[in-house]
């Protein structure tokens, strides 16, 4: 992440590579942009790529305000910096979905096109562990580091259909590590809050581009349904499920999440699409 945007406060690392129509990539919590840079690797060749590390997370400073509506201002601020010549195509996983959305319906944000992959983006969201560590996020910030460490590490691990590589353990649970990493980890969780995307939840059937929705049938953080309940939300939406991937399906299915990303930012059908069914009932 060799550059660096800084405004209100933050510090904001990204990098850029390649040439061609641009695609910018969102991570979600807990995560970073390297989980996305196999992915971004693979369209280099045909595509200018663009990944960042949100405010509190990965290299980008440790920020006291890591919310959804500073995140969702952050991106329609860099897209401002970094004066494309033409709208981006986004890809956005998890948390980066929300942010995506806001920074596109709230901030004006303009998209070629829009990628989200097992997002959140409708209610209700947040598992039972990650409310009862909102609801007590100092008790937990004082853990001891050895405990710290475990309950990371189980919490990574649960997001992956698969088991994880070490490598890729580390990787995503290194950044929490540390005093101030620790603090990180429960601050970005204490922040978290519905309210963001109750904000533009009413909205999305305003979304006039084309949007590919993406999601492990195995994601047990948000869990399947969501993905065709989005789908029927947005217009013209396209749902493609992915057979054996959990919500890190990043690591759970690569070649199948490269070849729709690439599918989409090249405005080529990726078949076999599953159909948007009609809301289901609650």
């Amino acid at each position: 992440m060799d550059e660096v945007y800084s405004v209100d406060g933050h510090r904001v690392r990204w990098t850029s590579r390649g040439a061609g129509p641009p695609v910018v990539f969102c991570h979600g919590t807990p995560w970073s942009s390297r989980l996305w840079a196999p992915v971004a690797a693979a369209l280099a060749p045909s595509h200018r790529v663009l990944l960042w590390d949100m405010p509190g997370y990965g290299t980008s400073s440790k920020s006291d305000d890591v919310s959804l509506g500073v995140q969702g201002r952050m991106l329609a601020a860099l897209l401002d910096h970094w004066g494309l010549d033409d709208p981006p195509h986004v890809v956005a996983h998890d948390y980066g979905g929300a942010v995506a959305l806001r920074a596109h319906l709230l901030h004006g944000a303009a998209y070629a096109s829009l990628t989200l992959v097992d997002v959140v983006a409708l209610a209700p969201w947040g598992s039972e562990f990650f409310r009862l560590v909102r609801d007590n996020a100092a008790v937990f910030t004082a853990l001891p580091a050895p405990l710290h460490e475990a309950l990371v590490r189980a919490y990574v691990r649960g997001a992956a259909f698969r088991p994880l590589g070490a490598d890729d353990e580390e990787m995503l649970v290194g950044p929490w590590l540390g005093a101030e990493g620790r603090a990180a980890f429960y601050r970005q969780i204490a922040q978290a809050d519905q309210r963001f995307t109750d904000e533009i939840e009413p909205r999305y059937g305003e979304l006039d581009l084309p949007v590919r929705i993406v999601w492990g049938t195995e994601d047990t953080w948000i869990p399947v349904d969501r993905a065709h309940r989005l789908a029927a939300a947005i217009p013209g939406a396209e749902l493609h499920l992915v057979p054996a991937a959990g919500h890190l399906i990043q690591l759970d299915a690569p070649e199948a999440l490269t070849a729709l990303v690439l599918g989409a930012v090249s405005g080529r059908p990726a078949p076999p699409a599953s159909p948007a069914p009609a809301r289901p009932a609650s």
